[in-house]
């Protein structure tokens, strides 16, 4: 899998500008959804470089990322006369990047794109790594590819638009970063004030969490191992999206992570020793920011159901990534469905769900 630039802006027509002419094509297509619409389309309205673009919009939010988007934008695509030559710019969140990227990988075998991502969660996860996808079947990212885009540009300035509920929504895959790095850069997630946010500092904690990721990523592009890493609190956390989106009750990716992180922390402190401590902390830090995703004993089934989707799994066993220390990580830990619901018992006790 090739490997893709990833730019920290500091002028974004400058580095957008420049990304394009990298990418030689015969059209230039942008696909946004209501809120980039709405309110990142005349961030970039002025730029030469997409003057001759043409828009393809989509509905925003994760009930959107399904294939009939995805062969709408297909269609969008065929009928404005895009051809394999063409390039596709992703201006958008997690959803956004994510069916883009599906759809620019699978449009006549596959054209190039570049990504910008609009959200924290986008910047730190969706949009870097080449994972791209679409719900299917009532499951999280079900369908998908590995298909890195051309060049990832995040420009902080656009989180400024963002409410505090997407932009806590980004930050525990920020968390789940640090976990899985340094202590030193654990303390530091947990020490941000989100009651006065410095975007300076934001940017530089971003451009962290990115680097940690990369690091990852190339080591393992197809998670065949330590990618494996990345999937801290994801095992349980997208049980907790399906049920949610099952329930017609559905939940921020990042909020779902953050409550999967305790589960797989408390799984972490029980079967590979990590600390106590440390252990609280997080939670602590969890419960105070993220607040609660209540559910009861009745849905432990369904949870499991879930959880035995995963892609992670193999034979039928459900593997969770879990840490002895912060990053000192330990992929494809077993567990049994009774230590499963006793896990869902703790964090129903530890949150006061």
């Amino acid at each position: 899998m090739s490997k893709q630039e990833v730019i920290i802006c500091h002028n974004l027509e400058e580095n957008l500008n420049k990304a394009i002419t990298q990418c030689p094509h015969d059209k230039l297509f942008v696909l946004a959804d209501e809120h980039t619409r709405k309110l990142c389309i005349p961030v970039l309205s002025g730029f030469d470089c997409i003057k001759n673009a043409h828009f393809i919009y989509i509905g925003a939010e994760d009930v959107h990322k399904n294939l009939e988007t995805l062969a709408y934008v297909w269609k969008e695509l065929g009928d404005k006369g895009a051809s394999r030559h063409s390039l596709l710019i992703n201006l958008g969140g997690g959803m956004v990047t994510d069916l883009g990227g599906f759809a620019a990988s699978t449009f006549k075998r596959g054209i190039k794109y570049i990504n910008i991502p609009t959200t924290l969660l986008a910047m730190v996860d969706a949009s870097v790594g080449g994972k791209t996808g679409i719900n299917f079947n009532g499951l999280k990212n079900e369908i998908g590819v590995f298909s890195p885009a051309e060049s990832v540009l995040i420009d902080a300035d656009f989180l400024k638009s963002l409410d505090l509920r997407n932009l806590l929504s980004g930050y525990a895959e920020m968390l789940k970063h640090g976990l899985i790095s340094t202590h030193d850069h654990w303390i530091e997630l947990l020490r941000f004030d989100f009651n006065n946010i410095n975007y300076k500092v934001l940017q530089t904690l971003v451009g962290k969490s990115v680097q940690i990721k990369e690091n990852i990523v190339e080591q393992d592009p197809f998670e065949r191992g330590i990618r494996k890493a990345l999937n801290l609190g994801h095992t349980v956390g997208h049980a907790f999206e399906s049920l949610a989106l099952e329930t017609q009750h559905p939940i921020l990716h990042g909020y779902a992570v953050a409550w999967g992180i305790v589960c797989e922390l408390y799984f972490s402190h029980i079967k590979t020793g990590f600390p106590k401590d440390k252990l609280r902390q997080t939670i602590l830090f969890i419960k105070e920011h993220y607040g609660v995703m209540p559910f009861d004993c009745k849905q432990y089934e369904r949870l499991y159901e879930f959880m035995k989707h995963d892609k992670k799994n193999s034979a039928g066993i459900i593997n969770f990534t879990l840490l002895t220390e912060i990053g000192d990580i330990q992929i494809n830990q077993s567990a049994s469905k009774d230590e499963i619901f006793e896990m869902l018992d703790f964090y129903r006790e530890s949150m006061g769900c």
